[in-house]
């Protein structure tokens, strides 16, 4: 079979080093034998190369796409729909959370520290809903709310929650630090941004055995006049830094108040809270600019489909997320394997580069399927692909292939 997506052959080495079909097997319920995994394998692989709804591309359905999930055709827009609504919020929030401990297994978080961010996205639903702003100057809007921890070091998604945009913000992200928190069980610092300034965010974290929380302070009048009257030890040339403690409107429990001023003369100020013991200039001046990892994996990923949200249907919204960050942590392993500065490559450029558009052909010579991929492939360390099956048996992978009823799979560059 001769075709263009077959650069998407790439992705099942990792797909196996994730274990990612007893993942969908656990979520859709279902054995080997099944459809519905298939289904799911289709949605993975479609998030994969960053475009929506790929089986309205009939050209894609005699090019091998439909068979990398196992199947002899594409699934159909009903198939996908009925799919993903047959399964609830828990199943798909399960998924990721099952996602996520064998990510840790794999290696795919490092560091201490995490960034939490919601992300936030218009929605086109025809719904009566909560309206919201995604910035402080932009009208309110209809939109879904997405939150995210993400490994500071590696910039890797640990773990996803959503809800509407009824949903506080503290509520919301306390079920995520919960949920991370069955996933990562070493001592880890998260920083967020001002809108996790609340104090139900801050009694919870005070309390949690493997948490601390940094976040900056919001600049109300109060705060402006403690930041003022502090006495600062001056560290740096026009750097200085002052320390207090700091309770919450109307309660009694005190937090660590780092208060920074910039300046020699004039000054302007900042402040931050957290629950960590760690040194204040480490805190404010290392930790906390790890924060923008996760404004970076928003940019990078965004269009494996973390950026749409045609509908406010949670069990279908939620199954797309889960299906999403599969396909992401599958591509994570693909690009331990690209030769080029893969890091200025977003996910689209991933897709149109290695995965969508490569000419190749695919065939079946004993118990192995053979993919061939045709013309330029420097940005591939290509050896890690030829003579996969034994490569993967190295690592104590088994290279039967379940969703493709237990071929094997091999690479030819030519």
């Amino acid at each position: 079979m001769s075709g263009t997506s077959v650069g998407m052959w790439l992705l099942v080495p990792g797909l196996l080093k994730l274990g990612a079909w007893d993942i969908l097997k656990g979520w859709s319920n279902r054995m080997d034998t099944d459809i519905e995994p298939r289904l799911a394998m289709q949605l993975v692989n479609e998030s994969a190369m960053c475009v929506n709804r790929v089986r309205r591309k009939n050209s894609l359905g005699h090019q091998g796409f439909q068979l990398l999930n196992g199947m002899g055709r594409l699934a159909s827009d009903e198939q996908a729909h009925l799919l993903l609504n047959g399964h609830t919020v828990k199943d798909s929030y399960d998924m990721m959370l099952n996602l996520g401990m064998q990510r840790k297994l794999c290696g795919h978080y490092g560091g201490d520290i995490i960034a939490v961010d919601p992300h936030r996205i218009l929605s086109s639903s025809k719904r009566v809903m909560s309206k919201k702003k995604k910035k402080t100057d932009a009208p309110t809007q209809k939109m879904l709310q997405t939150f995210f921890c993400v490994s500071a070091q590696t910039g890797q998604p640990i773990m996803a929650t959503m809800s509407s945009t009824g949903m506080p913000t503290t509520k919301a992200t306390l079920e995520l630090i919960s949920a991370t928190g069955k996933i990562i069980k070493t001592p880890s610092l998260l920083v967020a941004d001002k809108e996790h300034f609340t104090n139900g965010l801050f009694e919870e974290v005070s309390a949690h055995k493997t948490f601390d929380l940094l976040v900056p302070a919001m600049n109300t009048q109060r705060v402006k006049g403690i930041m003022q009257s502090l006495e600062y030890r001056k560290l740096d040339a026009g750097f200085a830094l002052a320390e207090s403690n700091f309770n919450f409107d109307g309660k009694k429990t005190k937090h660590r108040f780092i208060a920074e001023r910039f300046g020699e003369k004039e000054y302007s100020y900042g402040a931050f809270l957290t629950t960590s013991n760690k040194a204040a200039k480490s805190l404010l001046c290392n930790d906390y600019d790890d924060r923008w990892t996760v404004e970076e994996f928003f940019r990078f990923e965004n269009d494996m489909g973390l950026n749409r949200a045609s509908t406010m249907n949670l069990n279908i919204r939620y199954g797309g997320l889960a299906m999403s960050m599969l396909a992401q942590a599958a591509t994570y392993e693909l690009r331990k394997s690209l030769s080029a500065e893969y890091k200025k490559w977003n996910a689209r450029h991933l897709a149109d580069e290695v995965l969508a558009w490569n000419d190749g052909d695919i065939r079946v010579k004993d118990d192995t399927i053979i993919v061939t991929l045709y013309g330029h492939s420097d940005y591939l360390k290509t050896e890690e692909f030829i003579n996969l099956p034994q490569k993967l048996m190295q690592k104590n992978i088994d290279p039967h292939i379940p969703w493709l009823y237990n071929y094997k799979l091999d690479f030819r560059f030519k």
